[in-house]
């Protein structure tokens, strides 16, 4: 008769043993979801919209701006709605804003309300992975363990989870956290009005959004310059300024991050499965295999990276794909079929590496199917260091995305990049609308730096002797062997 130890128990029955500490978690979780869910719901309903727009003939298109409408329609928590700073001066006071305070106050309140849930949501994972490890883990102790605690004492890394997690928030809350709507201020400024004090005629006036723009755009000294923190002539409040067609500047740029993470993120992904799965078939099969896949990828690696992205942007200039989302779907495939070889390269060794295990063998006289050995037995091994190297290239896209979009090749207009804000604002560096171009480079430098920071935490967390020289770090240098 056997018998089954605490560690073979299923996790589902470890928690019906012992459910206060899951019941709990996920209570708070309801809570914490639920305040956002019409967000979340919007941010879902956008993304299947996407992925409709690229289907011939937009099949389902109306059904999905219905939903996107019913989904539109459900409360939320922190909104633009319940914390306005889009209001106006009466001659007595605010109209519009909250708790009838100044637009600048109301939108800051705005600002660190979001990051505020930010936080509380990382608080919230954080303490479910830790009531796991107490409660239902099957063993005290696991690999992970050491991983966390390595980058907890990473400083470096630490600091660049702190500037990705405040790009990612700034990305993901963009429409919250700009001070005006793209829609209202960006893509279709003519189709709004708003309300101001004119002082001549000491009355509320009503002005074209457009032509608010008009008459506080930033080119220079005087009255043709809207700078940091400051209010335009219609009572408008811009924290970044205004850009060189008056749009404000801090929504162009949270449009902007969204626009650079998710290329990167997605040029990643895709580029990460093409070289996981390369390195899976080249470690198993070897030889030819090994081979071919060596020649494409030197093929590719022995290009100057930009001038292919140029060369294949020109090429698809004229072309249907170039038109999908202003060039963003082209450009998500040019990254994808440039990196996959640099990360195939690094995960080869690692993945040769595994392949020579004796588990690895064991599995083979079973007669297990190579594609189950590979994908159950050897991607969990290797997936790992492509971790390391994706997260340490998200920085060279963003980058190459802005420089792209500089040179006037990337995301064309009016969909907002911080390549082109710097490129508008070029000329007016030595002028008191430097605003234009420092500000984006800035944004770009940190958010970089970050990246890169994080991935080293990331590498020396999962990795410890890669500073060292070890064994590991041998290994994935030097391909294994054949």
């Amino acid at each position: 008769m056997s018998t089954t130890t605490e560690s073979e128990i299923p996790l589902r029955q470890r928690i019906a043993e012992n459910p206060q500490p899951a019941l709990i978690w996920a209570a708070l979780g309801v809570v914490i979801v639920g305040v956002e869910l019409g967000a979340i719901l919007q941010v879902l309903g956008s993304v299947l919209g996407v992925f409709v727009n690229l289907l011939p003939g937009d099949p389902g298109a109306a059904f999905v701006t219905s939903l996107q409408g019913s989904f539109d329609a459900i409360p939320t928590l922190i909104s633009r709605d319940v914390f306005p700073n889009q209001g106006y001066w009466n001659g007595s006071g605010y109209e519009g804003t909250f708790l009838g305070l100044s637009p600048a106050v109301a939108w800051f309140v705005r600002f660190v309300i979001v990051y505020a849930y930010a936080v509380i949501v990382m608080g919230w994972l954080w303490n479910g992975y830790n009531r796991f490890r107490r409660h239902y883990r099957r063993v005290d102790w696991t690999p992970r363990d050491d991983v966390v605690d390595r980058f907890s004492r990473h400083s470096w890394g630490k600091f660049g989870l702190a500037i990705t997690v405040f790009f990612v928030v700034m990305a993901v809350f963009a429409p919250t956290i700009g001070p005006t709507t793209m829609e209202q201020n960006i893509m279709q400024p003519y189709s709004y009005e708003i309300n101001y004090w004119n002082e001549d005629t000491q009355s509320v006036d009503t002005l074209l959004v457009g032509e608010a723009n008009l008459d506080s755009s930033s080119r220079g000294a005087g009255d043709t310059n809207v700078g940091i923190m400051e209010y335009d002539a219609f009572g408008r409040f811009h924290p970044a300024g205004t850009s060189t067609n008056g749009k404000d500047l801090f929504t162009q740029l949270v449009f902007g991050a969204r626009v650079s993470l998710t290329i990167a993120v997605l040029s990643m992904g895709i580029a990460g499965i093409i070289g996981l799965a390369l390195a899976m078939i080249t470690a198993y099969y070897k030889g030819l295999a090994d081979l071919a896949i060596v020649l494409t990828s030197d093929s590719i690696q022995a290009l100057p990276v930009i001038m292919v992205l140029i060369l294949m942007l020109v090429i698809f200039q004229d072309t249907w794909i170039r038109e999908l989302y202003d060039g963003a779907i082209l450009i998500v495939i040019i990254f994808s079929l440039v990196y996959w070889p640099f990360i195939w390269r690094s995960i080869r060794g690692p993945a040769f590496q595994v392949a020579e295990q004796d588990w690895i063998n064991a599995a083979k006289s079973f007669g297990q199917k190579p594609s189950k050995v590979m994908s159950k037995h050897m991607a969990p091994y290797v997936f790992s260091y492509m971790l390391i190297y994706a997260s340490l290239s998200l920085g060279g896209i963003i980058i190459s995305v802005a420089g792209l979009s500089y040179l006037g090749l990337g995301i064309a207009p009016p969909t907002p990049e911080w390549g082109r804000l710097i490129a508008d604002g070029q000329q007016y560096v030595a002028s008191p609308s430097w605003h234009i171009s420092l500000v984006p480079g800035i944004f770009i430098t940190v958010v970089v730096t970050g990246l890169n920071a994080f991935g080293d935490g990331i590498r020396d967390a999962i990795d410890p002797q890669a500073d060292t020289g070890g064994e590991t770090e041998t290994a994935a240098a030097g391909g294994g062997g054949a």
